[in-house]
């Protein structure tokens, strides 16, 4: 869309042309979500395009338009912010960045708020396993996926684009960002990204103590991190496509404590690296035959310091180190059957400066899948058989267990008219993670006899879309979904002072899924864009079995019902957008103790944007309104999340 735009800044002429030329770019909105309603597993999708008309302005408030996730926030820009899909927990969610999966095996978890949303072409959550088998192994390896691409491929376009953006806000919010885009050759392109990230976070709260409010502001709560990407793109004929990316993270933050009453001090601080270069090769050695080859190297360094620790400064650091290589060989049979056989491998290791934490432990992957997918007309199957071998060690002391797992999956749709896009769709996996390190060796709490958890789902969904009139567009997605997880570590006292993991959970999952859109066409230049999504999940805890008073209960921090909704006007003046998050109440703990329930929140923002052409440039000007009713919540017990705020963001490209 954003080539689309360059073509068609060249051939303007008045304001009227080019409102035309940009209304044009809404009617691509329908089309590029047609994947989501013809996979055979769930799929949920936005685009660069889609930002604006939902008010996004970051990950995480991206990811909440979509259905079935929860996602933990701890408040504020520097906030930890991890994603857990239908009730699996955020461990059980794999990020997948321009191909290749991210990784943490200390903690297990993903922090998704750092990677920056302005670099982003699409988000892509695929619950099971989508459509596409020519993947790596690793990238089938979780019960969800959530997939940021990023990479452009080059074009005839010879010209440099650059990018220039400031986004600043509430509370000391101030965000630069630049991408500088050319392509050497028509077959070399290059790509430079970098942006900068300082807030305050010094926002102010109100919690309730029995009959008195008590106010205050966020203290501890600074943050400041900075980002670059390096990506080259070279396809030398139709065949071969070689991009290699570089990737440096640094973010220094302090951790605000909890909230308790007149209690808000805390003096913590997390310093965080993570630098990677990846390779990616793919290539049609024949016609039926392509190849793809990945290898990676990750590098991770956290240091934390609590100065309010008695005896003196508690000081961690940790150390985590990866090196990763995936091949994959697809052969399409004919138009109808395709194969897949995809190897990785993956060597991790954790040292820390303090050795009695850790045991220094180092893991060895392999992985290995074999994929088919049949399509013929209006019906569409595809299945996944995955083995995976872990090979744990520890250079001190006892390691964890090794670890050898069969993982089948098998997704079907079927389009049930002819030539109506309603399509019934059939999915089931089975598949589990292995224990983090935290789990496995962290001193005193730590287990090295854990079992991995192992996950079962089921959906059974119904999707719908069609064009009808001029550039107007329907769509809407419902899935039913039993989910059961075996073997869940939990947490329980070893003695009066000491916690260790076991394999004593249970889970089980029953939810609804639903999403609709409309793009209306109302006049010339004129159009409505309504997108909302809404999740019903009851998550029930049956660790302990029907005797225990707790049996049943719905998991902590997990909603029975959520969903949002936005709306936006596009018109030759200025675009308006407004949108909705709700969530219904929730427990801070499986065993639902009195007066501890967070309260349901809705948080209204609204969004006013322009694009406006000058000569063959694009100025993009945005306000943002955030928590329009100033409601006070919390998505963590005793973390406030931000009131009433606001942010600006300018964008000029060339």
């Amino acid at each position: 869309m954003l080539m689309a735009m360059v073509i068609t800044a060249y051939a303007q002429k008045d304001t009227a042309t080019a409102r035309r030329d940009t209304l044009a770019e809404v009617v691509v909105y329908g089309a590029s979500q047609e994947k989501d309603y013809q996979s055979a597993a769930p799929t949920f999708s936005l685009t660069q395009g889609n930002l604006d008309r939902l008010g996004v302005t970051d990950i995480s408030s991206a990811l909440n338009r979509m259905p079935g996730i929860t996602l933990t926030d701890y408040g504020g820009a520097g906030g930890l912010k991890t994603v857990s899909v239908r009730g699996f927990g955020a461990k059980h969610t794999s990020v997948i960045y321009d191909g290749v999966a991210l990784s943490n095996n200390q903690s297990g978890s993903i922090d998704v708020s750092r990677y920056s949303l302005d670099n982003v072409s699409e988000l892509s959550l695929v619950v099971g396993d989508g459509d596409d088998i020519f993947q790596p192994a690793r990238n089938a390896a979780s019960a969800a996926s959530l997939f940021i691409n990023t990479m452009r491929v080059p074009s005839h376009d010879l010209s440099m684009h650059a990018t220039v953006q400031l986004r600043a806000g509430s509370w000391d919010y101030v965000n630069p960002h630049f991408r500088l885009d050319k392509n050497i050759s028509e077959s070399f392109g290059m790509s430079l990204v970098g942006d900068f990230l300082h807030a305050g976070n010094d926002y102010p709260y109100t919690i309730d103590n029995v009959q008195q409010k008590v106010t205050d502001r966020r203290k501890n709560s600074r943050m400041n991190s900075g980002h670059g990407e390096l990506s080259l793109v070279f396809r030398p004929n139709g065949h071969n496509t070689l991009s290699l990316k570089g990737y440096y993270y640094d973010n220094s933050r302090q951790l605000p404590g909890m909230v308790h009453y007149y209690v808000n001090d805390s003096r913590e601080h997390m310093h965080d690296q993570n630098a990677f270069g990846q390779f990616n090769w793919n290539s049609t050695l024949c016609d039926k035959l392509k190849l793809a080859c990945i290898a990676k190297f990750n590098y991770v360094m956290t240091d934390y310091k609590d100065p309010a620790y008695p005896h003196g400064v508690k000081d961690h650091q940790y150390w985590q180190r990866e090196w990763y290589a995936s091949a994959s060989l697809l052969y399409t049979l004919n138009k109808n059957l395709s194969l897949d056989y995809a190897i990785d491998y993956a060597f991790n290791n954790l040292t820390g400066g303090d050795v009695q934490t850790y045991r220094r432990p180092r893991r060895n992957t392999l992985l290995q899948s074999v994929a088919a997918k049949y399509q013929n007309g209006r019906f569409t199957v595809v299945g996944r058989l995955l083995e995976s071998l872990y090979y744990n060690q520890a250079v001190m002391g006892e390691s964890a267990k090794n670890i050898n797992h069969l993982s089948p999956s098998l997704s079907a749709s079927y389009q049930l008219m002819e030539n109506e896009n309603l399509r019934l769709r059939l999915s089931y996996k089975d598949i589990f993670r292995s224990p983090s390190f935290n789990e496995s060796y962290y001193d005193h709490y730590g287990s090295t006899d854990l079992d991995p958890e192992c996950t079962h789902q089921i959906n059974l969904g119904l999707t719908w879309s069609r064009n009808y009139g001029y550039g107007s567009h329907f769509g809407m997605t419902i899935d039913g979904y039993v989910n059961e997880v075996e073997n869940k570590i939990v947490a329980i006292p070893y003695d009066m002072f000491k916690w260790t993991n076991v394999n004593l959970g249970s889970v089980n999952t029953r939810g609804i899924d639903a999403t609709g859109s409309l793009s209306q066409t109302l006049a010339e230049d004129h159009r409505l864009i309504f997108s909302g999504n809404y999740t019903w999940q009851q998550v029930r805890d049956r660790t302990d079995g029907p005797e225990s008073p707790y049996y049943n209960f719905q998991v902590a921090y997990t909603p029975e019902h959520s969903g949002s909704a936005s709306l936006a006007w596009e018109n030759p003046w200025l675009n308006v957008s407004a949108n909705v998050i709700a969530v219904a109440s929730r427990w801070p703990n499986n065993e639902h103790y009195p007066g501890t329930m967070l309260r349901s929140y809705q948080n209204v923002g609204l969004t006013l944007y322009r694009t406006l052409a000058i000569k063959h440039h694009y100025l993009h000007v945005r306000f943002d309104l955030k928590n329009l009713l100033d409601k006070q919540y919390e998505i963590i017990g005793h973390y406030p999340m931000p009131g009433r705020s606001w942010q600006v963001t300018l964008r000029y490209r060339i």
